[in-house]
């Protein structure tokens, strides 16, 4: 007997909800439209002598750690000092290995032992292993990126960044591992974990750089420690969901055989679940790399100075050759850690008579670096790229723009003006002549309405967070940048999701493009931006939506293929039309996943606006690289708390919106 209540017709439901909404909507542009003078001025600001002082108090609880605290005879700066120089260590070898070379002593008297490993030994390892993992296919692929590396001058910076990224994944994925463990065996610490991890992932990367000079000083030490710190979170709730996955049979035969709690642990779960494991190892290498432009802030090097570089010479040429050399790196390993993944069973059938082949492998490895180390003292062109054979094409980069701004200049110029006086200072009006106390009950009643108490409540004090500590009108310039871009990046993308949903080969050729953009490193988005529509919030907004509106292409685009076909016919059968068809049907259940899209950009476009504050933003942003330049570690963890504190009201909104709105479609309990 069905006993479900009768499904509320959707013309009562919308009546329902539009008081509240006419009612908002009618608020907000009083305040935006009243008279100067007509709302109080601690309505738009805190009064100072209100404000929690929290970045003074983190500024000053910073100077203690390093300067007072200590464990025992050490203090604490010696302690993270001490913990930096064994991280060189193995930096240092790996960067011995494939950029210099190793050496017998230091400064003029130096004296060279052997080259750095060759780059056409490392293209031939790197393809050979290729081609153990996935196949002749994959060998081409691997081989043409670091070719490409080669090929393009970027080889010798390449290393410098691989050498990083060698070292800092270890540690990233054994870090999450563990703690994923804990929090696996422990759920009060898993409780604990959950919203360090949230933090983490919505924080700017910029926030957490100053403390981290504090502690382990300027260098690439300190950037690899940004690096592990920054790719541990994906990891660790991989970890969580990949141990609670395994078959409850599997854990219940390893507790029939005896083991105790470690060896189930180890011996069973880890090893049952090591395919989904693989999955996290391969998004600590894609945000490793995600990481190095910013790392290069701190000491770096590689590829991201070399990006970082161009961007401040505005050399667009250079800034995209050393971005798509990044790309490449990118692609190639993380097509090697797919492949491992996919492949894994496989390699330890073939190796795993094993041992002995593992062994062989290895020695064979090593044993041809050492070959090309010792060759390369001898053969110079081997120990690094012969650079008449280089080629470039940085000029032809730089001969485009200008034409383009030769040409299209009064064009662009009317464009952005355009644009400028309608859409972007209008907008901009309107959020910063919002009073906070309107703003927060708005956001509490979204909460209330969309989520019950609980959910009113966070949202509530995510806002009053960003209130208390003083940095509204800065918060409502970067929920005005985002907001903007979202809106333009949806407007772009649910069109074009919507149409890739129903072409196979334009999804096939769209998606080649949005993987692209979204391998591209972020700066690299400022550099063609910025010498076509100079520094701005313009210019800043175009970057925000270039780097963001992926997302909601391909959630648009999965959630219109991924229609049971059987409601479509059934609507066909039912005589409606094609747009019929479109807009009852295929929209309204695919309209989940296009709000879970939504989530996903306006994640990353608040992650581009702390980047784009190098083009002139006045946000949160600038906060945050303000921070980083003055080394001041309160003003940086604040406001890039605040950017989170944005993120996270976006995301519980929309999260419990997509929830609430699936029960209604009956697509969930």
């Amino acid at each position: 007997m069905n006993t479900a209540a009768p499904a509320v017709p959707t013309g009562l439901r919308l009546r329902a909800g539009l008081p509240f909404w006419l009612a908002a909507i009618g608020l907000s542009l009083f305040f935006a439209l009243a008279p100067r003078g007509l709302v109080p001025r601690w309505a738009l600001r805190l009064p100072r002598d209100l404000e929690i002082p929290l970045d003074r108090y983190l500024s000053q609880w910073m100077d203690w750690l390093v300067t007072r605290a200590s464990f025992g005879p050490f203090t604490f700066k010696e302690v993270t000092r001490g913990f930096a120089w064994l991280m060189d260590w193995p930096l240092s070898l790996a960067k011995s290995l494939l950029v210099s070379g190793f050496v017998l002593g230091q400064g003029s008297a130096a004296e060279p032992l052997s080259a750095p490993v060759s780059w056409a030994a490392v293209i031939l390892f790197a393809g050979l292993l290729a081609a153990r993992l996935g196949g002749a296919r994959l060998a081409l692929l691997v081989v043409g990126c670091f070719a490409y590396l080669a090929l393009f001058g970027q080889w010798s910076s390449a290393m410098v960044t691989l050498s990083s990224i060698l070292i800092a994944v270890p540690f990233g994925v054994v870090g999450g591992l563990l703690l994923g463990i804990g929090g696996f065996r422990s759920p009060r610490f898993e409780r604990l974990l959950i919203p360090i991890l949230d933090v983490m992932q919505t924080v700017p990367v910029f926030a957490y750089l100053v403390p981290i000079l504090f502690l382990f000083g300027f260098g690439p030490v300190a950037a690899m420690i940004a690096t592990i710190i920054y790719a541990m979170p994906p990891m660790v709730r991989v970890t969580l969901l990949a141990l609670r996955r395994v078959p409850a049979e599997i854990a219940e035969f390893g507790r029939m055989a005896g083991c105790t709690r470690r060896q189930l642990l180890w011996k069973v779960l880890v090893p049952a679940s090591r395919p989904a494991l693989m999955v996290g190892v391969n998004q600590v290498i894609m945000l490793s790399l995600n990481m190095v432009i910013i790392a290069s802030m701190i000491g770096a090097g590689g590829l991201g100075y070399d990006v970082l570089a161009s961007l401040r010479r505005l050399d667009i040429g250079e800034g995209l050759e050393a971005g798509v050399a990044i790309t490449v790196l990118a692609i190639a390993l993380d097509r090697l850690s797919q492949a491992a993944a996919t492949r894994g069973e496989r390699l330890r059938h073939d190796m795993g008579r094993g041992i002995v082949d593992r062994g062989r492998l290895l020695t064979g490895a090593g044993l041809l670096a050492l070959a090309s180390m010792a060759i390369g003292r001898e053969i110079p062109a081997l120990a690094a790229y012969p650079e008449a054979f280089e080629v470039s094409t940085a000029p032809y980069w730089a001969a485009l723009v200008k034409w383009i701004n030769v040409n299209f200049f009064d064009q662009l110029e009317a464009f952005k003006t355009f644009l400028v006086l309608n859409l972007l200072v209008p907008v901009k009006r309107f959020l910063l002549a919002q009073p906070w106390p309107w703003v927060v009950a708005l956001l509490a009643a979204l909460g209330l309405r969309l989520g019950g108490v609980r959910l009113a409540l966070t949202v509530t004090g995510f806002a009053m967070f960003v209130v208390l500590t003083g940095f509204w009108t800065k918060a409502m310039i970067t929920v005005y940048l985002c907001g903007l871009a979202v809106v333009i990046a949806a407007l772009i993308g649910i069109p074009l999701g919507i149409a890739c949903g129903l072409s196979e080969r334009l999804w096939r050729f769209v998606q080649g493009v949005i993987d692209t953009l979204q391998t591209l490193p972020s700066f690299v988005y400022l550099i063609p931006v910025v010498m076509l529509f100079r520094v701005g919030d313009f210019a800043a907004m175009i970057a925000v939506v270039l780097y963001a509106v992926a997302p909601v292409i391909r959630y648009t685009a999965h959630g219109v293929r991924s229609i049971p076909p059987q409601l479509v016919e059934a609507g066909t059968t039912s005589g409606c039309t094609s747009r019929q068809l479109l807009f009852k049907v295929r929209l309204p259940l695919a309209l989940p996943e296009i709000l879970l899209g939504i989530n996903q950009t306006i994640m990353l476009a608040l992650s581009m606006l702390v980047i784009t504050a190098l083009v002139g933003t006045r946000d949160l942003g600038q906060e945050v690289y303000i921070a980083l330049t003055k080394a001041d570690v309160g003003q940086g963890l604040v406001a890039g708390l605040s950017v989170a504190a944005i993120a996270m009201i976006a995301d519980r909104l929309i999260g419990a919106g997509t929830t609430h709105m699936k029960q209604r479609l009956g697509l969930a309990t």
